[in-house]
């Protein structure tokens, strides 16, 4: 199995594996400023899927220097990820329908917490309809697992540890270039001096199928982020750049996540911002 085959599955290869008791699908749709969205997995999910409230399940308390998401207290997670039915043996599969965005910190969250072998769902669950795949509305209610979980099996960054990242490594501000280059006449608008521009939105096709390995090679190569020193994303929330740091796993590329984020940074008053296109 390739890296990328590792990271994430398709909707051909998912199909496969339904009724499996090994698998575990967990449904995390969710908006930024909707938030979860149990009402879209009650009108339709894959069979047997478990839906994850995303802010409530996948993050701990947010607000001020925390940020809005920040990392879940790793009893309260294995205590949620007991209920969805993650067990020791589970293969776990995780989507949304938001080309992955929200899927990853799933994805982030769990691999950081020790579950091996997590993917999420090429194409989402758009995908998963368009290819003829078959859907419910019946809730499902998983026998409970007996996962347990240990934190730091990925890196997480800190805002001491920025300095030493821009000095050092490559700081990769995945929001928007909107969001990046922010408002000179707004605070708290901007970016962190010295970090580079990748959406992680650029990460996927027009379908949000993931990009071909030389394209996104190309797309973090050109900013320096080829594994010659060290990584980290971060984005508004902690959520989109757990995107990042997922699609870069399938470049062999390891990668840490600001959990904070902007949302943390920019809650700092001494906290240096920047405005414009440039780092």
């Amino acid at each position: 199995m390739s890296t990328r085959e590792t990271a994430f599955i398709s909707a051909d290869d998912l199909r496969s594996l339904l009724g499996r008791n090994e698998l575990v699908v967990l449904d995390v749709r969710f908006q930024p400023v909707e938030g979860a969205q149990p009402a879209e997995y009650a009108a339709g999910h894959i069979p047997g899927a478990v839906f994850v409230d995303l802010p409530a399940e996948l993050a701990g308390p947010g607000g001020g220097n925390a940020g809005r998401y920040p990392l879940p207290a790793v009893e309260l997670l294995q205590a949620f990820a007991r209920r969805w039915g993650v067990s020791a043996d589970s293969t776990v599969v995780v989507y949304d329908d938001r080309q992955g965005l929200s899927a990853a910190r799933a994805w982030w969250v769990l691999t950081w917490a020790g579950v091996p072998g997590v993917r999420v769902l090429d194409g989402g669950y758009s995908g998963w309809l368009a290819g003829g795949n078959p859907s419910s509305t019946a809730a499902h209610v998983p026998a409970t697992g007996d996962v347990t979980l240990s934190p730091g099996h990925l890196d997480v960054i800190g805002e001491d540890d920025i300095d030493h990242l821009i000095e050092g490594g490559v700081l990769l501000d995945v929001r928007s270039p909107r969001q990046y280059e922010g408002d000179p006449d707004k605070p708290a608008t901007g970016h962190i001096p010295g970090a580079v521009n990748v959406d992680s939105r650029g990460n996927v096709d027009e379908r949000g199928l993931l990009l071909a390995e030389s394209e996104l090679r190309e797309r973090y190569g050109s900013v320096g982020a080829d594994g010659n020193t060290p990584i980290a994303a971060y984005c508004g929330g902690g959520v989109v750049g757990a995107h990042t740091v997922l699609v870069l796993s399938t470049l062999g590329l390891r990668a840490g996540l600001y959990p904070g984020s902007w949302s943390a940074w920019s809650t700092n008053s001494h906290n240096p911002i920047t405005t414009g296109p440039l780092p």
